[in-house]
C-alpha cells in the first residue's frame, strides 16, 4: 500500500523504530490513529502525520531545547520565564524557596512577590477599596453581549451536567446548546431560527439583506488554524474543563486587542478617513507615535486575507456610499503608507459600518463564528487524552545560598 496520507503497520513500527506490539498499544491510548483499510476490513492503515508526530516527540525527549519550536506538549517547548525555577527537587518562587515561604508567608504576600510588586504598593487594600465601584461598572458592562456571555457561561455550564461528558457527540450536542445560549444572549430572546437570522432580526430587523451578511462573517471567522484564541482553547480542553469553560477561556483570549479586539481599533481609525488626505495622517501618526496599525497585514496571507476581501466586497456593494467612504480611504492609504492589505478586522469592520451594525458587532460576530472553532479544538484535544503542558526556561535570580 502506498499512499501520502497513510502507512501500514509494518512501515507506521519501523519508522517509530518500536515493535508491532507496541504500535498497538500506542494506538489503544489514543496516540495514533488508524483505519481499516477499503477492501481489506481485517488490515488496519495508519495515518502518516501522526507517525511523524509521535516520531518528533520521542526525538525531543533526547533533545528538548533543540526541539521546543516543533510542539507544545510535556517538558518538550521552553519559554523563559522569571517566576518559578523547578530545581534540585525543590522549586523557588523568583529565586527564593517555596517550601520555606509556606511555612509562614501570607496569600497576600506570595502574590506580591510573584506578581513582583514593589514594597509600598498595597496591592489587596486598594482592591478591597475599590469593591462598590467595580461591581458598579460590571453591571453596566453586562448590558454588552460579550460581558453577559462571559458570566452567563460558567452558571449555564453548573446547571448543564450534560457538558462533563467529553466523549466526541456529546461535546458537539454541548456545543450546540453553548452557540445557542450565546445567541439568545446577544439577541435578547429565545433561538427560534438560524443564527445569522436571528441576528439580523434583531440588529437590522428591517433589512432582510443583512443576514447574509451576518452568515458570512461567521463563517469566515469560525477558524483559523492554531491561533492564540484556539490554543487557549486546547489548552484547556487538554486539562478536562468542560466546553463551557473552554470557550470562555478561548473568549477571553479573543478579546485582546491583538486578536479579535482590534475590529475595535479599525472602527475608530475609520473616523479618522473622511478623506484620503486624512487617513494617510491617521495612519502616519499612529505610525510616529511607534503603534502598530491596526487591520493590515498578515504573515499567512502575503498577498492579501481572503476573509478581508469577502466582507470587504460586500462593504463596497452595500449602497451605503457614505459608510463606505473612510474604509475605502483607509484602504488607500494602507497600501500606500504600509504597503500592506487589509486583513479580517478590517473586513468585519467595514461590514458594521456599511450595514449599521452595532458597534460590538465586529467582536461579537468574531466570538460566536469562533466558538465553532473552539468546540472543534476541543473535541480533537479530548480525543488525544495529552496535556499541554510546556516547560520554562528560568532566567530569574539564582536559589538562595544554601538551599537544596
Amino acid at each position: 500500500m502506498t499512499s501520502t496520507t497513510f502507512v501500514t503497520a509494518k512501515q507506521a513500527a519501523h519508522a517509530l523504530g518500536i515493535t508491532l506490539a507496541t504500535l498497538y498499544a500506542y494506538t489503544s491510548r489514543g496516540q495514533l490513529r488508524s483505519e481499516a483499510v477499503p477492501g481489506a476490513p481485517r488490515q488496519r492503515r495508519y495515518h502518516r502525520e501522526d507517525v511523524e508526530r509521535l516520531k518528533d516527540r520521542k526525538a525531543a525527549r533526547r533533545d528538548p531545547a533543540r526541539a521546543a519550536a516543533r510542539g507544545l506538549r510535556w517538558g518538550e517547548p521552553v519559554l523563559e520565564s522569571g517566576i518559578t525555577l523547578i530545581h534540585d527537587g525543590t522549586f523557588y518562587y523568583r529565586g527564593r524557596d517555596a517550601v520555606r515561604l509556606a511555612r509562614a508567608a501570607t496569600v497576600e504576600e506570595i502574590a506580591a512577590l510573584l506578581w513582583g510588586a514593589a514594597e509600598h504598593e498595597r496591592l489587596f487594600e486598594q482592591a478591597s477599596a475599590r469593591d462598590a465601584r467595580t461591581a458598579t461598572k460590571l453591571a453596566q458592562l453586562a448590558s454588552e453581549p460579550l460581558p453577559r456571555i462571559q458570566a452567563a457561561l460558567p452558571l449555564a455550564a453548573t446547571a448543564d451536567i450534560a457538558s462533563y461528558d467529553l466523549r466526541p457527540a456529546a461535546v458537539r450536542a454541548a456545543g450546540a446548546r453553548i452557540v445557542r445560549l450565546m445567541t439568545s444572549l446577544i439577541t435578547g430572546r429565545a433561538l427560534r431560527e438560524p443564527v445569522h437570522v436571528a441576528l439580523q432580526a434583531a440588529w437590522a430587523p428591517r433589512h432582510r439583506a443583512v443576514a447574509d451578511v451576518i452568515r458570512t462573517a461567521l463563517v469566515l471567522c469560525a477558524d483559523h488554524e492554531l491561533n492564540v484564541s484556539a490554543f487557549t482553547a486546547r489548552c484547556a480542553a487538554s486539562a478536562g474543563a468542560s466546553p463551557y469553560d473552554v470557550v470562555s477561556a478561548a473568549l477571553a483570549t479573543l478579546k485582546g486587542f491583538k486578536h479579535g479586539g482590534a475590529s475595535e481599533r479599525v472602527l475608530a481609525l475609520a473616523k479618522s478617513a473622511d478623506t484620503l488626505v486624512s487617513a494617510r495622517a491617521a495612519l502616519a501618526d499612529r505610525l510616529r507615535q511607534g503603534e502598530r496599525v491596526p487591520g493590515f497585514g498578515h504573515q499567512l496571507y502575503p498577498a492579501g486575507d481572503p476573509r478581508a476581501t469577502v466582507l470587504i466586497e460586500m462593504a463596497k456593494f452595500s449602497g451605503n456610499d457614505a459608510a463606505w467612504r473612510p474604509f475605502r480611504n483607509l484602504f488607500r492609504a494602507g497600501s500606500d503608507v504600509l504597503d500592506e492589505l487589509p486583513n479580517l478586522d478590517c473586513g468585519l469592520a467595514a461590514v458594521t459600518r456599511t450595514y449599521r451594525l452595532p458597534d460590538h458587532a465586529p467582536l461579537t460576530l468574531f466570538a460566536l463564528g469562533r466558538t465553532l472553532g473552539w468546540i472543534a479544538h476541543a473535541i480533537e484535544e479530548y480525543a488525544s487524552g495529552s496535556l499541554i503542558r510546556p516547560r520554562a526556561r528560568y532566567n530569574g535570580p539564582a536559589p538562595e545560598a544554601g538551599s537544596g
